[in-house]
């Protein structure tokens, strides 16, 4: 079933496989400024890895959003919590943190953060984009 551009429903968004990123979205839906961060660290990683500012191996976490004063404010939370925040831009270019990209999930320091945001590539592989059954079930996934 096609739905309205923009609608949600059985996990796909028209409008985000049209080209809109999550982030900006959920923004627009929300009426909210959203800034995307710590989708790319693991949970345990988050709890166990804080290390002091200047300490060498820190792990820097990509930080994306439209709003100066917001992103600075969780970049600011960032480093509170043991970690180097990079500034990923705004929530256009946070399609470079998403899942399938060079940086998610990987415990890099500020340099191999804007490495591996450098090379990320807009088009979602094949096991991040929806399809017209999306999403499937766990006996007839998509």
């Amino acid at each position: 079933m096609r739905q309205k551009p923009g609608s949600i429903g059985h996990g796909r968004i028209d409008a985000i496989e049209a080209g809109i990123t999550e982030s900006r979205w959920v923004a627009r839906l929300l009426g909210r400024s959203v800034v995307k961060a710590f989708n790319n660290i693991y949970a345990q990683h988050l709890l166990e890895h804080g290390k002091p500012a200047g300490s060498d191996g820190r792990i820097a976490l990509p930080v994306s959003g439209d709003d100066p004063k917001a992103k600075a404010t969780v970049m600011r939370l960032i480093d509170e919590l043991g970690f180097d925040a990079v500034d990923a831009g705004d929530l256009g270019e946070s399609w470079r943190q998403q899942p399938g990209t060079p940086v998610y999930t990987k415990d890099f320091d500020v340099d191999g953060v804007r490495r591996a945001l450098s090379q990320a590539q807009q088009e979602r592989g094949p096991a991040w984009r929806a399809t017209a059954k999306s999403p499937g079930s766990f006996v007839e996934p998509t």
